[in-house]
C-alpha cells in the first residue's frame, strides 16, 4: 500500500512538473482571423493612374477656383487614423441601428470649408463620410435587382469629417 501511494505521488509530481516546465502553445487568436479582400481593391499603380488622371483633368480647374479664394493650391487628400475609422464605423453602426436603420456602407463626399473654419482650413477642400443605410433592420433583400451601393445616405446619422490634410495639401499620391 505504501508503494502505491509513492506511485500516485510520483504521478502528481510528474504532472505538475510537466505543466510548469513544458512549453505550451499560446493562442493569440491571430491564426484564426480570416481576411477577405474587399471588392474594389486596386493596385498602387492603378491608384497612381487615377491620381494622375485627376491631376490632368481637374487640377487646373481646382487651382483656378482656389486662387480666386486666395490660395495657390487646394487640398487633395484627407487622412483619418485607423482608430478614428474603426471607432467611426462602430459609432455609425450603433447610431444607425438606434435610429431604426440598417447600415449598409459608407459614402465619401467632397466639401469645402467656409469662412468660419479658421485660417488653417478656410476655403480648403475636405472629405467626409456618411453612413448609407436602409430603413429598418432587415438585412436580407427580396429584390433580385438590388445592387450594392444603391442604398441611400442615412439622413439622421452623423457624418465623419475633420481628417487631416495631405502634406503639403497639394501633394499627389503617394503622399
Amino acid at each position: 500500500m505504501k508503494k502505491l501511494s509513492y506511485i500516485i505521488l510520483g504521478f502528481i509530481v510528474g504532472a505538475l512538473a510537466t505543466y510548469y516546465f513544458c512549453p505550451r502553445q499560446v493562442d493569440d487568436g491571430i491564426d484564426d482571423i480570416k481576411f477577405v479582400k474587399p471588392k474594389g481593391v486596386i493596385s498602387p499603380d492603378q491608384a497612381k493612374t487615377l491620381n494622375n488622371n485627376w491631376t490632368m483633368y481637374r487640377k487646373a480647374a481646382v487651382d483656378s477656383a482656389a486662387s480666386m479664394q486666395g490660395r495657390k493650391v487646394d487640398n487633395r487628400s484627407t487622412w483619418w487614423s485607423l482608430d478614428d475609422i474603426e471607432n467611426y464605423l462602430a459609432f455609425a453602426k450603433h447610431e444607425s441601428d438606434s435610429l431604426g436603420y440598417s447600415m449598409t456602407g459608407i459614402r465619401v463626399y467632397l466639401g469645402v470649408y467656409g469662412e468660419n473654419a479658421g485660417q488653417d482650413k478656410k476655403d480648403y477642400t475636405t472629405m467626409f463620410m456618411v453612413p448609407t443605410a436602409k430603413k429598418g433592420t432587415d438585412r436580407a433583400s427580396m429584390n433580385p435587382f438590388a445592387f450594392q451601393g444603391d442604398e441611400e445616405d442615412c439622413p439622421e446619422c452623423s457624418p465623419l469629417n475633420d481628417g487631416g490634410t495631405g502634406y503639403p495639401p497639394g501633394a499627389p499620391y503617394p503622399n
